[in-house]
């Protein structure tokens, strides 16, 4: 049983304990979810359950089914693709900004973070790792005093949350993700606002670089939506040779202007 605290509201908790199992396929694609043993799990009533259900549902990770019960849906590649779209569109904002007014105080936690995130990389942390990361992000929000900025990235970022976490190690190397992390605060340090939204919009399209070889790799955990329209410029660069995305999309490499292709050889 998950323990609770009593003195906080239930629902919100629920579904952020769950929430995270999904993100981390503790609870796989197409598993079925049912009031009575999530009410079990947590030591709740069924009506907290019933909520929680109600918002991941919302989030897009649980689908609910009259008479039928509630699923963990697929992953879907359009919508870690319209995920992606909006938060570049946030983040990059959000790095630029920082260039302007982010304090030494706020650089020096940041930095604190990424050395954490090398440290949990060497121990092979992908948990602690990811925590670390969503704190990276958050700190950028915070850092340029605007919550409604990590409001708006949060909500949408579980379907990208998940495949993050499919693709540590192998598909995305915690190395990677960390020399990301240190290109958008050393440009930050620098106050280079150009630099700051390469580093950044470089960053984000990571997970469209791992999708395709996951979706190959595991084809029972995502559903067969293609990628949309808007990222026709970012179908998995993995070279013209590489793996379909679900739906028959080859693959072909970046085009987009001011990107690059990380190298995964360092």
């Amino acid at each position: 049983m998950m323990k609770l605290d009593e003195k906080a509201p239930i629902a919100p908790q629920i579904y952020t304990g769950l929430r995270q199992a999904i993100i981390r396929m503790r609870f796989m694609p197409g598993q079925a979810l049912s009031e009575k043993e999530i009410a079990s799990l947590f030591g709740s009533s069924r009506q907290p359950a019933r909520e929680a259900l109600i918002k991941l549902a919302e989030a897009g990770l649980v689908r609910i089914l009259p008479q039928r019960g509630s699923y963990v849906v697929k992953v879907s590649p359009r919508a870690v693709g319209d995920a992606r779209f909006v938060r570049e569109a946030v983040e990059v904002a959000v790095a630029r900004t920082a260039c302007r007014i982010a304090s030494d105080k706020s650089l020096a936690g940041l930095g604190d973070l990424v050395r954490r995130q090398s440290e949990a990389a060497a121990a092979g942390d992908n948990d602690l790792f990811l925590t670390l990361d969503e704190a990276f992000h958050r700190g950028l929000a915070e850092a340029v005093d605007c919550a409604e900025a990590w409001r708006v990235v949060e909500n949408g970022k579980a379907q990208m949350d998940r495949v993050r976490y499919l693709s540590l190690p192998e598909a995305s190397p915690m190395t990677l993700l960390i020399e990301q992390h240190e290109d958008i605060l050393n440009a930050i340090r620098a106050r280079d606002a150009e630099a700051a939204a390469a580093a950044m919009r470089i960053h984000l399209r990571e997970i469209l670089l791992a999708l395709p070889r996951l979706a190959a790799q595991r084809p029972e955990l995502f559903d067969d939506e293609a990628l949309p329209a808007h990222a026709e410029d970012l179908r998995a660069a993995l070279g013209r040779a590489g793996p379909t995305l679900p739906g028959g999309d080859e693959t072909a490499p970046i085009a987009a202007a001011g990107s690059r292709v990380p190298d995964r050889t360092r």
